[in-house]
Protein backbone atom coordinates (compact mmCIF):
# COMPACT_ATOMS: atom_id res chain seq x y z
CA UNK A 1 0.00 0.00 0.00
CA UNK A 2 1.91 3.27 -0.95
CA UNK A 3 2.17 5.53 1.60
CA UNK A 4 0.12 9.10 1.76
CA UNK A 5 -2.76 10.48 3.32
CA UNK A 6 -5.64 8.71 1.05
CA UNK A 7 -4.33 5.49 2.22
CA UNK A 8 -3.90 5.63 5.91
CA UNK A 9 -6.88 4.36 7.19
CA UNK A 10 -5.89 1.27 4.85
CA UNK A 11 -2.93 0.88 6.19
CA UNK A 12 -2.31 -1.85 8.75
CA UNK A 13 -2.97 -1.53 12.51
CA UNK A 14 0.31 -2.99 13.26
CA UNK A 15 1.74 0.55 12.85
CA UNK A 16 0.46 3.90 14.41
CA UNK A 17 -1.11 6.92 12.73
CA UNK A 18 -1.18 10.31 13.33
CA UNK A 19 -4.90 10.82 14.90
CA UNK A 20 -5.08 14.47 13.12
CA UNK A 21 -4.99 16.43 9.95
CA UNK A 22 -2.18 18.27 7.92
CA UNK A 23 -4.93 20.61 7.37
CA UNK A 24 -5.21 21.39 11.00
CA UNK A 25 -1.29 22.16 11.72
CA UNK A 26 0.58 24.99 11.31
CA UNK A 27 4.10 25.63 11.08
CA UNK A 28 5.65 26.87 13.86
CA UNK A 29 9.55 25.14 12.71
CA UNK A 30 12.10 25.46 10.43
CA UNK A 31 14.23 22.96 10.45
CA UNK A 32 17.45 22.93 7.93
CA UNK A 33 19.26 19.37 7.55
CA UNK A 34 16.26 17.12 7.10
CA UNK A 35 17.94 13.53 7.21
CA UNK A 36 17.23 10.29 9.33
CA UNK A 37 18.55 11.64 12.50
CA UNK A 38 16.23 14.47 12.58
CA UNK A 39 12.99 12.83 11.63
CA UNK A 40 13.85 9.90 14.28
CA UNK A 41 14.76 12.53 16.93
CA UNK A 42 12.48 15.93 16.54
CA UNK A 43 9.97 15.35 14.67
CA UNK A 44 9.08 12.17 16.53
CA UNK A 45 8.64 14.25 19.63
CA UNK A 46 6.44 16.54 18.19
CA UNK A 47 4.64 14.15 16.25
CA UNK A 48 3.73 12.71 19.62
CA UNK A 49 2.73 16.18 20.82
CA UNK A 50 0.62 16.53 17.80
CA UNK A 51 -1.07 13.14 18.45
CA UNK A 52 -1.89 14.21 21.85
CA UNK A 53 -4.08 17.36 20.23
CA UNK A 54 -1.74 19.69 21.35
CA UNK A 55 0.55 22.52 19.77
CA UNK A 56 -0.74 21.89 16.35
CA UNK A 57 0.76 25.54 15.64
CA UNK A 58 4.27 24.07 15.38
CA UNK A 59 4.54 21.38 12.44
CA UNK A 60 7.69 21.63 10.83
CA UNK A 61 8.72 23.19 7.61
CA UNK A 62 12.24 21.00 6.28
CA UNK A 63 14.95 23.18 4.54
CA UNK A 64 17.07 21.80 1.85
CA UNK A 65 20.07 23.94 0.92
CA UNK A 66 22.43 21.13 -1.03
CA UNK A 67 21.27 19.78 -4.38
CA UNK A 68 21.04 16.34 -2.98
CA UNK A 69 18.13 17.38 -0.37
CA UNK A 70 15.72 17.55 -3.88
CA UNK A 71 15.51 13.54 -3.68
CA UNK A 72 14.75 13.83 0.24
CA UNK A 73 11.89 16.27 -0.97
CA UNK A 74 10.57 14.52 -3.78
CA UNK A 75 10.23 11.09 -1.71
CA UNK A 76 8.18 13.40 1.43
CA UNK A 77 5.93 15.29 -1.06
CA UNK A 78 4.87 12.28 -2.85
CA UNK A 79 3.61 11.09 0.19
CA UNK A 80 2.34 13.87 1.70
CA UNK A 81 5.46 14.37 3.96
CA UNK A 82 4.31 11.36 5.61
CA UNK A 83 6.44 8.64 6.46
CA UNK A 84 7.12 5.49 8.15
CA UNK A 85 9.26 5.42 11.39
CA UNK A 86 10.42 1.89 11.87
CA UNK A 87 11.76 0.96 15.13
CA UNK A 88 13.91 -1.85 14.80
CA UNK A 89 14.76 -4.10 17.92
CA UNK A 90 15.56 -7.42 19.19
CA UNK A 91 12.50 -7.73 22.07
CA UNK A 92 9.32 -7.32 20.76
CA UNK A 93 8.21 -4.24 22.13
CA UNK A 94 9.10 -2.11 18.88
CA UNK A 95 6.27 0.68 17.91
CA UNK A 96 6.41 1.50 14.67
CA UNK A 97 4.69 4.76 13.10
CA UNK A 98 3.56 6.81 10.83
CA UNK A 99 4.79 10.45 11.15
CA UNK A 100 2.86 13.59 10.04
CA UNK A 101 4.82 16.18 11.71
CA UNK A 102 6.85 17.59 8.92
CA UNK A 103 4.23 19.33 6.45
CA UNK A 104 6.30 21.02 3.80
CA UNK A 105 9.59 21.27 2.55
CA UNK A 106 11.52 24.33 0.71
CA UNK A 107 14.78 23.93 -1.47
CA UNK A 108 17.27 26.90 -1.99
CA UNK A 109 17.56 25.39 -5.54
CA UNK A 110 14.02 26.52 -6.21
CA UNK A 111 14.42 30.47 -4.67
CA UNK A 112 16.29 31.31 -2.35
CA UNK A 113 14.01 33.82 -1.59
CA UNK A 114 10.66 32.18 -0.84
CA UNK A 115 13.34 30.17 1.87
CA UNK A 116 14.74 33.20 3.28
CA UNK A 117 11.06 34.72 3.48
CA UNK A 118 9.83 31.57 5.31
CA UNK A 119 12.62 32.03 8.27
CA UNK A 120 11.73 35.33 8.38
CA UNK A 121 7.96 34.81 8.95
CA UNK A 122 6.73 35.64 12.27
CA UNK A 123 4.95 32.31 12.76
CA UNK A 124 8.40 30.15 12.18
CA UNK A 125 9.84 30.78 16.14
CA UNK A 126 12.40 27.70 15.93
CA UNK A 127 14.61 26.95 13.49
CA UNK A 128 16.38 23.93 14.54
CA UNK A 129 19.65 22.19 12.74
CA UNK A 130 20.93 19.07 12.04
CA UNK A 131 24.06 19.86 9.62
CA UNK A 132 26.54 17.11 10.71
CA UNK A 133 29.57 18.23 13.62
CA UNK A 134 31.71 19.40 10.43
CA UNK A 135 28.45 22.02 9.66
CA UNK A 136 29.61 24.81 11.79
CA UNK A 137 32.72 25.77 10.07
CA UNK A 138 34.90 25.60 13.95
CA UNK A 139 38.82 25.58 13.90
CA UNK A 140 38.74 22.55 16.23
CA UNK A 141 41.90 23.44 17.17
CA UNK A 142 41.73 27.44 17.81
CA UNK A 143 37.68 27.37 18.41
CA UNK A 144 37.45 30.19 16.04
CA UNK A 145 35.25 30.46 12.73
CA UNK A 146 36.36 30.05 9.45
CA UNK A 147 35.88 32.91 7.90
CA UNK A 148 38.29 32.57 5.47
CA UNK A 149 35.97 29.22 3.63
CA UNK A 150 35.62 30.01 -0.14
CA UNK A 151 31.56 29.22 0.73
CA UNK A 152 31.57 32.16 3.80
CA UNK A 153 33.46 34.89 1.84
CA UNK A 154 31.02 34.15 -1.00
CA UNK A 155 27.89 34.73 1.16
CA UNK A 156 29.18 37.44 2.93
CA UNK A 157 29.82 39.14 -0.87
CA UNK A 158 26.89 38.05 -2.05
CA UNK A 159 24.55 38.60 1.15
CA UNK A 160 20.54 38.17 -0.87
CA UNK A 161 22.12 35.22 -1.99
CA UNK A 162 23.50 33.06 0.75
CA UNK A 163 24.79 29.36 -0.05
CA UNK A 164 25.68 28.57 3.56
CA UNK A 165 23.67 27.75 6.97
CA UNK A 166 24.85 31.21 8.06
CA UNK A 167 24.67 33.20 5.59
CA UNK A 168 20.90 31.77 5.23
CA UNK A 169 19.52 32.48 8.50
CA UNK A 170 21.66 35.93 9.07
CA UNK A 171 19.78 36.94 5.88
CA UNK A 172 16.17 36.05 7.57
CA UNK A 173 17.33 37.63 10.74
CA UNK A 174 18.45 41.01 9.13
CA UNK A 175 14.96 40.64 7.23
CA UNK A 176 12.96 40.23 10.71
CA UNK A 177 14.81 42.98 12.31
CA UNK A 178 14.07 44.96 9.79
CA UNK A 179 10.59 44.46 10.07
CA UNK A 180 10.87 44.52 13.73
CA UNK A 181 9.91 40.74 13.90
CA UNK A 182 10.88 39.03 16.87
CA UNK A 183 14.47 36.77 16.70
CA UNK A 184 13.70 33.14 16.79
CA UNK A 185 15.39 29.99 18.76
CA UNK A 186 18.21 28.74 16.94
CA UNK A 187 18.42 25.02 18.21
CA UNK A 188 21.09 22.68 16.98
CA UNK A 189 20.20 19.15 17.54
CA UNK A 190 24.15 17.80 16.27
CA UNK A 191 25.60 15.66 18.13
CA UNK A 192 28.47 17.81 19.44
CA UNK A 193 29.28 19.19 22.72
CA UNK A 194 27.52 22.51 23.61
CA UNK A 195 26.03 22.35 20.39
CA UNK A 196 23.98 25.42 21.38
CA UNK A 197 27.18 27.36 21.97
CA UNK A 198 28.83 26.30 19.30
CA UNK A 199 25.68 27.39 16.97
CA UNK A 200 25.92 31.07 18.74
CA UNK A 201 29.69 31.54 18.16
CA UNK A 202 29.42 30.46 14.28
CA UNK A 203 26.18 32.99 14.05
CA UNK A 204 27.30 35.44 15.77
CA UNK A 205 30.82 35.14 14.00
CA UNK A 206 29.79 35.39 10.94
CA UNK A 207 26.34 38.15 11.46
CA UNK A 208 29.81 40.27 12.99
CA UNK A 209 31.55 40.07 9.79
CA UNK A 210 28.18 41.49 8.65
CA UNK A 211 27.85 44.33 10.28
CA UNK A 212 28.18 45.26 13.89
CA UNK A 213 23.94 46.36 13.79
CA UNK A 214 23.10 42.88 12.32
CA UNK A 215 25.52 40.85 15.32
CA UNK A 216 24.22 43.05 18.28
CA UNK A 217 20.61 42.23 17.31
CA UNK A 218 21.07 38.82 16.87
CA UNK A 219 23.09 38.24 20.21
CA UNK A 220 20.25 40.03 22.19
CA UNK A 221 16.77 38.52 20.39
CA UNK A 222 18.37 35.02 18.88
CA UNK A 223 18.44 32.35 21.84
CA UNK A 224 20.55 29.04 21.70
CA UNK A 225 19.82 26.34 23.99
CA UNK A 226 22.15 23.27 24.30
CA UNK A 227 21.00 20.22 24.01
CA UNK A 228 21.83 16.31 24.37
CA UNK A 229 20.05 14.00 21.51
CA UNK A 230 20.40 10.47 21.27
CA UNK A 231 18.72 7.79 18.98
CA UNK A 232 21.03 5.76 16.83
CA UNK A 233 19.24 6.10 13.21
CA UNK A 234 21.19 4.14 10.77
CA UNK A 235 21.24 4.99 6.91
CA UNK A 236 18.16 3.26 5.99
CA UNK A 237 19.13 0.60 3.32
CA UNK A 238 16.71 -0.66 0.17
CA UNK A 239 16.83 -4.20 2.62
CA UNK A 240 15.19 -2.04 5.28
CA UNK A 241 12.22 -0.64 2.76
CA UNK A 242 11.62 -4.52 1.42
CA UNK A 243 11.61 -5.60 5.49
CA UNK A 244 9.41 -2.79 5.95
CA UNK A 245 7.20 -3.77 2.82
CA UNK A 246 7.27 -7.66 3.93
CA UNK A 247 6.47 -7.13 7.62
CA UNK A 248 4.16 -4.13 7.22
CA UNK A 249 2.95 -3.79 3.82
CA UNK A 250 3.84 -0.34 3.31
CA UNK A 251 5.52 1.27 0.13
CA UNK A 252 7.34 3.87 1.80
CA UNK A 253 9.97 5.42 -0.58
CA UNK A 254 11.84 7.04 2.76
CA UNK A 255 11.38 5.45 5.71
CA UNK A 256 13.82 5.76 8.36
CA UNK A 257 15.48 3.08 10.55
CA UNK A 258 15.83 3.60 14.42
CA UNK A 259 16.30 1.43 17.43
CA UNK A 260 13.67 1.81 20.45
CA UNK A 261 15.61 3.85 22.24
CA UNK A 262 15.18 7.33 22.45
CA UNK A 263 16.50 10.84 24.54
CA UNK A 264 16.46 14.34 24.78
CA UNK A 265 17.94 16.46 27.03
CA UNK A 266 17.13 20.20 26.74
CA UNK A 267 18.10 23.94 28.16
CA UNK A 268 14.46 25.65 28.55
CA UNK A 269 16.02 28.99 26.96
CA UNK A 270 13.75 29.65 24.21
CA UNK A 271 13.46 33.28 22.46
CA UNK A 272 9.84 33.11 20.92
CA UNK A 273 7.73 30.04 22.83
CA UNK A 274 8.51 26.44 22.21
CA UNK A 275 6.31 22.97 22.20
CA UNK A 276 5.19 21.50 25.15
CA UNK A 277 7.74 18.51 24.21
CA UNK A 278 8.32 17.43 28.02
CA UNK A 279 5.03 16.60 27.81
CA UNK A 280 6.12 13.52 25.41
CA UNK A 281 9.29 12.64 27.40
CA UNK A 282 11.53 15.56 26.46
CA UNK A 283 14.07 16.49 29.71
CA UNK A 284 14.06 20.07 30.13
CA UNK A 285 16.85 21.37 32.14
CA UNK A 286 18.96 24.32 32.90
CA UNK A 287 22.07 22.85 32.18
CA UNK A 288 22.41 20.39 29.66
CA UNK A 289 26.46 19.35 30.41
CA UNK A 290 26.61 16.31 32.99
CA UNK A 291 24.36 14.69 30.19
CA UNK A 292 26.24 15.86 27.52
CA UNK A 293 29.90 14.87 28.81
CA UNK A 294 28.25 11.46 29.58
CA UNK A 295 26.42 10.63 25.84
CA UNK A 296 29.65 12.18 24.11
CA UNK A 297 32.04 10.24 26.39
CA UNK A 298 30.82 7.00 26.54
CA UNK A 299 28.28 6.62 24.04
CA UNK A 300 30.04 8.06 21.20
CA UNK A 301 33.49 7.93 22.56
CA UNK A 302 33.04 4.02 22.66
CA UNK A 303 31.28 3.96 19.42
CA UNK A 304 34.55 5.19 17.82
CA UNK A 305 36.34 2.78 20.45
CA UNK A 306 34.76 0.01 18.58
CA UNK A 307 34.47 0.95 15.06
CA UNK A 308 37.49 1.58 13.15
CA UNK A 309 38.84 -1.44 15.11
CA UNK A 310 35.70 -3.70 13.89
CA UNK A 311 36.02 -2.55 10.14
CA UNK A 312 39.99 -3.21 9.66
CA UNK A 313 39.28 -6.82 11.77
CA UNK A 314 36.20 -7.37 8.57
CA UNK A 315 33.33 -6.61 10.43
CA UNK A 316 30.73 -4.32 9.08
CA UNK A 317 28.36 -3.73 11.52
CA UNK A 318 28.04 -2.75 15.20
CA UNK A 319 25.98 -5.66 16.17
CA UNK A 320 29.09 -7.83 14.69
CA UNK A 321 31.73 -6.61 16.59
CA UNK A 322 29.70 -6.92 19.91
CA UNK A 323 29.54 -10.53 19.35
CA UNK A 324 33.36 -10.66 19.63
CA UNK A 325 33.93 -11.09 23.36
CA UNK A 326 37.33 -9.13 22.75
CA UNK A 327 36.03 -6.21 21.20
CA UNK A 328 33.52 -5.68 24.54
CA UNK A 329 35.94 -6.32 27.15
CA UNK A 330 37.98 -3.62 25.65
CA UNK A 331 34.62 -1.48 25.25
CA UNK A 332 34.20 -2.09 28.83
CA UNK A 333 37.59 -1.55 29.98
CA UNK A 334 37.74 2.34 27.83
CA UNK A 335 34.52 2.97 29.38
CA UNK A 336 34.95 1.65 32.91
CA UNK A 337 38.79 3.03 33.57
CA UNK A 338 39.41 5.44 31.14
CA UNK A 339 36.25 7.87 31.03
CA UNK A 340 33.61 7.16 33.76
CA UNK A 341 36.16 8.82 36.40
CA UNK A 342 36.26 12.08 34.42
CA UNK A 343 32.63 12.57 34.46
CA UNK A 344 30.49 14.67 37.17
CA UNK A 345 27.49 12.97 38.78
CA UNK A 346 24.40 13.12 36.25
CA UNK A 347 21.10 14.07 38.11
CA UNK A 348 19.15 11.24 37.54
CA UNK A 349 21.28 8.95 35.62
CA UNK A 350 23.00 5.55 37.41
CA UNK A 351 25.77 5.68 34.99
CA UNK A 352 26.88 1.81 35.65
CA UNK A 353 22.93 1.20 34.70
CA UNK A 354 23.79 3.70 31.21
CA UNK A 355 26.69 1.65 30.40
CA UNK A 356 24.92 -1.85 30.45
CA UNK A 357 22.35 -0.05 28.52
CA UNK A 358 24.87 1.05 26.25
CA UNK A 359 26.26 -2.44 25.53
CA UNK A 360 22.35 -4.17 24.78
CA UNK A 361 21.85 -0.89 22.41
CA UNK A 362 25.21 -1.47 20.34
CA UNK A 363 24.53 -5.34 20.15
CA UNK A 364 21.04 -4.55 18.93
CA UNK A 365 20.98 -7.01 15.96
CA UNK A 366 17.75 -5.87 14.38
CA UNK A 367 18.86 -2.88 14.12
CA UNK A 368 21.60 -3.76 11.63
CA UNK A 369 23.21 -0.16 12.90
CA UNK A 370 26.58 0.32 9.12
CA UNK A 371 30.32 0.22 11.01
CA UNK A 372 30.60 2.72 7.51
CA UNK A 373 27.87 5.09 9.34
CA UNK A 374 29.90 5.43 12.73
CA UNK A 375 33.05 5.20 11.14
CA UNK A 376 32.33 7.92 8.52
CA UNK A 377 33.72 11.83 9.37
CA UNK A 378 36.55 10.89 11.53
CA UNK A 379 38.12 13.85 11.39
CA UNK A 380 34.96 16.09 12.35
CA UNK A 381 34.46 12.96 15.12
CA UNK A 382 37.66 12.54 16.56
CA UNK A 383 38.02 15.57 17.86
CA UNK A 384 34.55 16.44 19.84
CA UNK A 385 34.41 12.38 21.27
CA UNK A 386 37.92 10.92 22.00
CA UNK A 387 40.38 13.79 21.98
CA UNK A 388 39.00 15.90 25.30
CA UNK A 389 39.42 12.29 26.81
CA UNK A 390 42.59 11.52 25.80
CA UNK A 391 43.74 15.15 26.94
CA UNK A 392 42.32 14.62 30.41
CA UNK A 393 44.13 11.43 30.46
CA UNK A 394 47.38 12.77 30.19
CA UNK A 395 46.91 15.57 32.64
CA UNK A 396 45.76 13.04 34.92
CA UNK A 397 48.89 10.69 34.41
CA UNK A 398 46.61 7.91 33.53
CA UNK A 399 47.13 4.76 31.66
CA UNK A 400 47.20 5.78 27.64
CA UNK A 401 47.35 2.39 25.41
CA UNK A 402 43.49 2.28 25.52
CA UNK A 403 42.80 5.38 23.98
CA UNK A 404 45.49 5.84 21.77
CA UNK A 405 44.64 2.59 20.40
CA UNK A 406 41.43 4.68 19.60
CA UNK A 407 43.51 6.85 17.48
CA UNK A 408 45.73 3.94 16.11
CA UNK A 409 42.97 1.85 14.67
CA UNK A 410 41.52 5.15 12.74
CA UNK A 411 45.25 5.69 11.21
CA UNK A 412 45.07 1.59 10.10
CA UNK A 413 41.80 2.44 8.43
CA UNK A 414 42.90 5.27 7.14
CA UNK A 415 45.14 2.94 4.81
CA UNK A 416 41.97 1.65 2.92
CA UNK A 417 42.40 -1.73 3.00
CA UNK A 418 40.87 -4.35 6.24
CA UNK A 419 42.90 -7.47 7.57
CA UNK A 420 41.14 -9.50 5.05
CA UNK A 421 42.61 -7.95 2.00
CA UNK A 422 39.42 -5.69 1.00
CA UNK A 423 39.88 -2.48 0.30
CA UNK A 424 36.70 0.35 0.85
CA UNK A 425 36.30 3.95 0.15
CA UNK A 426 37.24 6.48 3.55
CA UNK A 427 33.43 8.65 4.04
CA UNK A 428 34.92 11.63 5.24
CA UNK A 429 35.30 15.26 3.45
CA UNK A 430 38.71 15.31 4.50
CA UNK A 431 39.73 11.84 3.25
CA UNK A 432 42.21 12.89 0.46
CA UNK A 433 43.94 15.15 3.26
CA UNK A 434 43.38 12.10 5.98
CA UNK A 435 44.81 9.44 4.16
CA UNK A 436 48.20 11.50 3.06
CA UNK A 437 49.04 11.74 6.35
CA UNK A 438 49.38 8.04 6.88
CA UNK A 439 50.72 7.28 3.05
CA UNK A 440 54.20 6.55 4.26
CA UNK A 441 54.51 4.36 7.40
CA UNK A 442 57.93 5.72 8.20
CA UNK A 443 55.60 9.18 8.78
CA UNK A 444 52.59 8.09 10.44
CA UNK A 445 53.16 9.12 13.99
CA UNK A 446 54.90 12.53 12.99
CA UNK A 447 52.16 13.62 10.46
CA UNK A 448 48.65 12.69 11.92
CA UNK A 449 49.70 13.57 15.15
CA UNK A 450 50.72 17.15 14.91
CA UNK A 451 47.09 17.68 13.01
CA UNK A 452 46.76 20.50 15.69
CA UNK A 453 43.04 21.12 13.98
CA UNK A 454 42.08 17.38 14.71
CA UNK A 455 44.72 16.98 17.99
CA UNK A 456 45.48 19.80 19.36
CA UNK A 457 48.64 20.46 21.14
CA UNK A 458 48.70 18.48 24.35
CA UNK A 459 48.68 15.27 22.17
CA UNK A 460 51.37 15.30 19.95
CA UNK A 461 53.85 16.82 23.21
CA UNK A 462 53.03 14.31 25.53
CA UNK A 463 55.86 11.64 24.94
CA UNK A 464 53.81 9.31 27.05
CA UNK A 465 50.88 9.06 24.26
CA UNK A 466 53.50 9.24 21.45
CA UNK A 467 54.77 6.12 22.77
CA UNK A 468 51.41 4.49 23.43
CA UNK A 469 50.38 5.15 19.93
CA UNK A 470 53.83 3.84 18.34
CA UNK A 471 52.83 0.65 20.48
CA UNK A 472 49.17 0.28 19.47
CA UNK A 473 50.02 1.34 15.76
CA UNK A 474 52.98 -1.15 15.49
CA UNK A 475 50.59 -4.02 17.00
CA UNK A 476 47.92 -3.66 14.94
CA UNK A 477 50.36 -3.40 11.86
CA UNK A 478 52.47 -6.61 13.10
CA UNK A 479 49.69 -8.57 14.97
CA UNK A 480 46.14 -7.37 13.78
CA UNK A 481 43.79 -6.50 15.53
CA UNK A 482 42.39 -9.55 17.81
CA UNK A 483 46.11 -10.10 19.16
CA UNK A 484 46.61 -6.32 20.01
CA UNK A 485 43.59 -6.40 22.18
CA UNK A 486 44.35 -9.50 24.04
CA UNK A 487 48.05 -8.02 24.45
CA UNK A 488 45.85 -4.69 26.01
CA UNK A 489 44.01 -6.54 27.67
CA UNK A 490 46.43 -9.04 29.20
CA UNK A 491 44.41 -11.98 28.15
Amino acid sequence: MKLNRRNLDTLTNLVAKPTYLGSDTRQGIAHIGVGGFHRAHQAYYTDALMNRGQDLDWSICGIGLRGEDRKVRDALADQDYLYTLFELGDSDDTQSRIIGSISGMLLAEDGINALIDKLASPAIRIVSLTITEGGYCIDDSSGEFMSALPQIQHDLTHPEAPTTVFGVLCAALARRQASGIRGFTLMSCDNLPHNGAVARKALLAFAALRGAELHDWIAANVSFPNAMVDRITPMTSNAHRLQLHDQLGIDDAWPVVCEPFIQWVLEDKFACGRPAWETVGVQLTDDVTPYEEMKIKLLNGSHLALTYLGFLKGYRFVHETMGDPLFVTYMRAYMDQDVTPQLAPVPGIDLTAYKNTLVERFSNQAIADQLERVCSDGSSKLPKFTVPAINRLISDGGELKRAALVVAAWAMYLKGVDENGLHYAIPDPRAEFCQALVADDELIVQRLLSVEEIFGGAIPRSAEFVAAFEWCLNSLRDVGVSKTLENLLHL
